[in-house]
């Protein structure tokens, strides 16, 4: 019998067991967190790619920015939106390229075109 409690001396620890086993579960989630992002990702590139491209009169009531990553020695992502309200008062939240963001302002009045919830064009009226 180990009088140390199997502390490794005289064999493998339950301690080591425990940790082999948290381990392997660990990768094992990994595993299947990538393969369901990887597989919504898909759905969605489908199911935009299967809309009809929809050109529609609006209005821009609201724009925000969503800042995420930038711990230690990452960098900061920024991602863009931009809510089209249109003439039924239904409003749309389309996300945006950096580029497109700055020159389109609240309160512009034009025409947005979109696929599913792929942001395709704004021509602003004026």
């Amino acid at each position: 019998m180990d009088p140390f409690g199997g502390l490794g001396f005289g064999g493998p620890s339950i301690f080591v067991q425990v940790v082999k086993t948290i381990i392997i579960l660990g990768f094992i989630g990994a595993f299947i967190y990538f393969i369901v992002n990887a597989v919504g990702a898909a759905g969605k590139w489908s199911s935009n790619n299967a809309s009809d491209l929809v050109t529609r009169p609006c209005k821009v009531v609201a724009k925000r920015s969503k800042v995420w990553g930038g711990s230690g020695d990452f960098s900061a992502n920024t991602d863009y939106f931009i809510t089209f309200e249109f003439e039924d008062r239904s409003r749309l939240e389309l996300q945006i390229r950096n580029e497109q963001y700055g020159l389109i302002v609240e309160g512009d009045v034009g025409e947005v075109s979109y696929q599913g919830t792929r942001f395709k064009h704004f021509e602003r009226k004026l």
